[in-house]
């Protein structure tokens, strides 16, 4: 009962006690020579379970249910009900992992998550208050901002580079995007997410920075960082066509080619800044040739199958059987903007968002390549028509249920579905048909992981689609790329 007792005290006093211990006094004679208002401590008469965790039934009773060593079903204390801070840290210093379910402990590692980014939050907000406080006593900004990170880095036993990084960040997100430090703070996004945000908004000015936040911040919370990546780069080109056009026509005039040593005697070679579809066409196209390559006495991984493709494409060595042709584009563009009336980005199936021009290019310039199109409806997003530059005699379902599901729609999961398995909602061997109504894209890895890892699908009647993962946790997932 030891647990027990911990537990319910921590639960009870964590916040209340950090006011009314003997630490209050020495707090209160630390700061008293420089505070002008003495900070008052709650009243000791007043009720902590009301004033400390507000909705959260702490009685004898309840906390007896929570911790019951005996009880058959261990009730959990409601840890994702709580806001993140020092209460729900009380209640998870005081949680043993081993005595949970496999359920429980999903629940307690979101948990986990929440608090760690609410005090990462904290932290950067500690940077910004240090910038601050620096400001008032320098006269020259960028001594301020200097003798600023100095301070952090001796702090924090930083390196100079990373005390400069980390307190651009959190001037980043106290100034420029203070949206986003609340989601932070409240636990919604992790510090990827939130560093994701600034760095694909760092291009926009404040304003427009914070209107292409406006409109995803609703939907960050539910997103991997490369899905909120896409999210904000079609933002960015709806906000803003003519900026994000000019911007691709300056960083296509700097396209490059880069080689350089490595430790390990090997090289890398780079191509920097070349244009999407044509790079999205390539891979199409590496990936083809290595997947014939495979089987029979093939030992080499796909990873070296593809590594070995590029060298013998680009040194002209026959590297796979058969007809090879040119590397599939496929591309999601709405009717608008194929007719010239709109410049709304295009989706470039493995890539993302593109900007107006590179989807029409796509659509009415590519030669010598499988053209594969989708036209929207740009109110529903809905498929008004597909197909393809060359027919091929089972492709037509393959196109319907690429251009209704572009991805795979296992969560997180952005794999293009024309790479993707379609794998059969019914199985085959039970009866299942194989057509459009018991078929979505899987990619290889997600459909073993459905098969053979417990977890079931069900096609919602909206079109989205909802997983139930082997330990009973429920993710929905979107008809449509975030």
């Amino acid at each position: 009962m030891a647990w027990y007792g911990w537990a319910r005290h921590s639960a009870r006093q964590t916040v209340w006690a950090w006011y009314l211990s003997s630490a209050y006094d020495t707090i209160e004679h630390m700061f008293e020579a420089i505070a002008p208002t003495r900070i008052t401590p709650p009243s000791k008469e007043m009720e902590p379970d009301a004033a400390v965790l507000p909705g959260i039934d702490l009685s004898d009773d309840a906390l007896e249910r929570m911790f019951d060593h005996t009880a058959p079903t261990r009730i959990m204390p409601p840890v994702d009900e709580m806001e993140p801070g020092p209460a729900l840290a009380g209640f998870l210093s005081a949680i043993n992992l081993t005595e949970l379910s496999g359920h429980q402990q999903i629940v307690v590692l979101r948990a986990h998550q929440r608090l760690a980014s609410h005090f990462a939050a904290r932290v950067l907000e500690g940077m910004a208050a240090v910038s601050d406080s620096l400001d008032e006593l320098e006269d020259d900004p960028q001594l301020a901002n200097e003798s600023a990170a100095a301070e952090i880095r001796a702090a924090l036993h930083l390196t100079r580079r990373a005390a400069d990084s980390e307190l651009s960040f959190a001037l980043n997100l106290r100034r420029r995007l203070p949206q986003v430090w609340d989601l932070l703070a409240a636990g919604d996004i992790d510090l990827r997410r939130a560093r994701m945000i600034t760095q694909t908004t760092a291009h926009l000015s404040v304003a427009t920075a914070r209107e292409v936040v406006d409109g995803m911040i609703a939907k960050a919370p539910s997103l991997t960082t490369g899905q909120l990546a896409a999210c904000i780069r079609r933002l960015c080109i709806e906000t803003d066509p003519d900026e994000a056009r000019d911007r691709y026509q300056q960083a296509i005039a700097g396209r490059r080619v880069i080689s350089e040593p490595t430790p390990d005697g090997t090289a890398h070679l780079m191509g920097l800044d070349l244009p999407p579809h044509q790079v999205a066409a390539i891979t199409r196209r590496i990936n083809r040739l290595a997947r014939r390559l495979r089987g029979g006495t093939e030992s080499r991984s796909m990873d070296q199958l593809r590594a070995d493709v590029l060298l013998d494409l680009l040194t002209g060595t026959t590297t796979a059987r058969g007809r090879e042709g040119g590397g599939m584009v496929d591309i999601h563009v709405d009717l608008t903007t194929l007719a010239h009336l709109a410049d709304l980005p295009g989706e470039l199936a493995g890539y993302g968002p593109v900007i107006a021009d590179i989807a029409r290019q796509v659509a009415w310039r590519q030669a010598g390549t499988e053209w594969r199109y989708t036209v929207t409806d740009p109110v529903t997003g809905r498929p008004i028509q597909n197909g393809t530059t060359r027919r091929r005699p089972t492709a037509s379902q393959r196109r319907h249920l690429q251009a209704d599901r572009p991805t795979c729609i296992f969560p997180g999961c952005r794999m293009p579905a024309a790479d993707s398995d379609l794998d059969h909602r019914i199985p085959h061997s039970e009866g299942g048909p194989t057509d459009g109504s018991n078929l979505e894209p899987l990619c290889r890895h997600d459909h073993r992981i459905r098969h053979r890892a417990g977890w079931v699908h069900e096609a919602l009647a909206d079109g989205d689609h909802r997983w139930t993962s082997k330990l009973g946790h429920i993710y929905i997932t979107s008809r449509t790329p975030p």
